[in-house]
């Protein structure tokens, strides 16, 4: 698996021949890349939000998601074919096994004001379906969220990720204290921040977040540079990929 971070929520994820980007949202102070540098096979969306859809436009493959934000992409960007399916569901994207579990955010669309998009969600992803006997790494994009009860009984107990991109940004998501604690509720071994520095209001000290893992678990926190792609192997911690 390698995973890139392009600043704010958007990642890419590669999983052998598979390359999913997560919430396209190109216009922060983090990255360099344009949407048209990356090249995904599937997009995957958390939730409705504009710093979390504003680029999916830019891309000619299958968007997935909920229902509810499929379906509103599909009219707003003139998606071609989108994949909706719903928490708790797994989909086979190409190489990668791809898991929706819940955010606790909100979804309205900022564009739309009478439209919602439903649950927001985060995504559990890897090379096996969750549950599976299997060695290979598994990624935990966890949207915007708060932190919440279901991060230890359901996701670290059953689905045991083992990198957990967590936002930190506070004001709107979690900051790097409950951030911190998220980490060692899903059991994460590498720690991953995001959503953070883009606006005014949610920028914060890494530092702080580096800090609180090493105090609330064992896992590693590490403070990527956007847009370097890092390996992460069966064995962590992650290093960069050349």
């Amino acid at each position: 698996m390698e995973l890139t971070w392009f600043g704010h929520s958007t990642w890419r994820v590669e999983i052998d021949s598979t390359t999913l980007l997560i919430d396209p949202f190109f216009d922060n102070p983090k990255t360099d890349a344009d949407p048209t540098d990356v090249d995904p096979d599937y997009v995957l969306l958390t939730h409705g939000h504009a710093d979390h859809i504003a680029d999916v436009g830019a891309y000619d493959c299958p968007v997935a998601g909920t229902p509810e934000v499929v379906g509103y992409c599909e009219q707003a960007f003139d998606i071609g074919e989108t994949i909706g399916f719903n928490l708790g569901g797994t989909i086979e994207l190409g190489d990668a096994h791809v898991t929706m579990h819940r955010a606790d955010h909100s979804n309205g669309m900022e564009t739309a004001p009478d439209a919602t998009g439903g649950m927001p969600a985060g995504y559990l992803i890897g090379a096996a379906p969750p549950l599976a006997a299997d060695d290979d790494p598994v990624f935990y994009h966890a949207g915007d969220t708060a932190l919440m009860s279901e991060m230890a009984d359901v996701i670290g107990e059953f689905l045991e990720p083992d990198v957990a991109a967590v936002p930190i940004g506070d004001h709107f998501t979690m900051g790097p204290e409950q951030a911190a604690i998220a980490v060692d509720w899903v059991g994460a071994d590498l720690a991953l921040p995001m959503h953070y520095d883009s606006f005014p209001p949610i920028e914060v000290d890494t530092d702080e977040f580096a800090d609180a893992v090493e105090s609330h678990s064992d896992a590693r926190a590490l403070v990527c540079d956007a847009d370097e792609r890092l390996a992460v192997e069966s064995e962590l911690p992650a290093t960069a990929a050349d």
